[in-house]
């Protein structure tokens, strides 16, 4: 069987369902807030709505929607009162937003491995490099698994430092107990970007534990000028990262269905699992009890780094997903060897051969992983298994051609 690479017949001749996934609601949800005459948050209602929605379906007090998740998470870190010099922990297996957001505001990111399993960051880790500078962790609830919290939590309470969700897969999601997101009393920051699993295209929400961190949240978003002020009283040194009245509309919409479509995708995950489990061609990525609702931003995997494949090129297999119909992408690099982390501030106590050495996960997956955006779940069982079957088709021919 020829590949399509290679002017086969691609597995896949019908795309899988559309993303962004839209209707006759959000076009409602936009005429709605186009007439209420009011585009600018600070008068009008639909980022107030929206809001209040979302703080609710993920058990938190409060939220502040925001221009995209960057920028939510250094507004949440300068909330919790971190500053210049100080150190923020975080995965070394992560999209770059979360130690840029750090290095925004003068903070240094110091990178850790994560768990072999699940790919969420190691507690254990984490506790080994704390210093007198850390002042606050930043877990990912990676692809929309959750952290293990309960040992984050405790680290945190131990060291008195501050924690901060990257919630930015994870939308609806629940960990040990099906505990929410905002059960957990942190701040939690989300992203509304366009892959992302509710989105207007860009936008994102800082979810808040209490009336007095909501505040500092609005402060630090708002330009530092409180609630009502009319005499430009701003008070701290803030940003404008407001939302506009049309993206929180479309959110509104978009919310009302994510549940629904977490269902679905958690249904299909666990047939692609068991098929993937019975080809035994790729490692995917672990589920533990942290996961009581996995949203399943993608359906990640590892190919295997023995002979059993040959050392087949990550890269090419990505490729000849893609033509076979199967929206497929590499993994994240390792934070360490992008080029930006390493501009100042930067980590000072080791270099980057450093944690080459000490994150040998992170490592593995960077240049082993492979993701598959979540719509390829939003479909049919055929739909789901057609996944499952061009892996193996990919990885068989790959690795018999060597």
């Amino acid at each position: 069987m020829t590949l399509a690479i290679n002017g086969g017949t691609p597995l896949r001749l019908t795309d899988y369902p559309q993303w962004p996934h839209y209707g006759p609601e959000e076009e409602q949800a936009l005429l709605r807030s186009l007439h209420q005459g009011q585009w600018w948050r600070m008068q009008g209602r639909e980022n107030l709505d929206f809001e209040r929605s979302f703080a609710h379906l993920h058990g938190g007090h409060s939220a502040f929607a925001v221009a995209n998740g960057t920028v939510a998470l250094e507004i949440a870190l300068q909330a919790a009162g971190v500053m210049p010099g100080d150190e923020v922990i975080v995965p070394a297996f992560t999209f770059i937003s979360t130690s840029m957001a750090c290095q925004r505001i003068g903070a240094t990111a110091i990178p850790v491995d994560v768990c072999a399993d699940t790919l969420c960051i190691d507690p254990s880790a984490v506790e080994a490099n704390i210093s007198p500078r850390t002042r606050a962790i930043i877990p990912v609830h990676m692809s929309g698994h959750m952290s293990d919290m309960a040992s984050l939590m405790r680290i945190a309470d131990r060291y008195q430092l501050q924690l901060i969700q990257d919630a930015a897969h994870a939308h609806g999601a629940q960990g040990l107990g099906g505990a929410n997101i905002g059960d957990y009393g942190t701040l939690a920051c989300f992203s509304f970007q366009n892959f992302k699993l509710m989105t207007a295209g860009e936008g994102g929400l800082v979810l808040c534990p209490n009336e007095a961190m909501r505040e500092k949240v609005f402060l630090y978003g708002n330009c530092g000028r409180p609630f009502g002020d009319r005499n430009y009283q701003h008070t701290v040194v803030g940003t404008n990262a407001r939302l506009s009245e049309f993206n929180a509309a479309v959110l509104s919409v978009q919310l009302s269905r994510l549940q629904v479509q977490n269902e679905i995708r958690q249904r299909n995950a666990q047939l692609l699992m068991e098929a993937l489990d019975n080809d035994a061609l790729v490692i995917p990525q672990g589920r533990t009890a942290d996961a009581h609702v996995h949203p399943y931003y993608m359906v990640l995997f590892i190919l295997p780094e023995d002979d059993s494949l040959g050392h087949l090129d990550r890269n090419q297999v990505v490729e000849a997903l893609i033509a076979e119909g199967i929206p497929a992408y590499r993994a994240y690099q390792a934070i360490y060897r992008i080029p930006s982390f390493w501009q100042a501030p930067a980590p000072e106590r080791h270099d980057q051969a450093h944690y080459i050495a000490h994150c040998p996960v992170t490592e593995r997956v960077a240049r082993r992983g492979i993701w598959i955006h979540h719509r390829a779940l939003l479909g049919n069982v055929q739909d789901t298994l057609d996944i499952a079957l061009a892996i193996r088709k990919v990885v068989q021919h790959l690795a018999s051609a060597r």
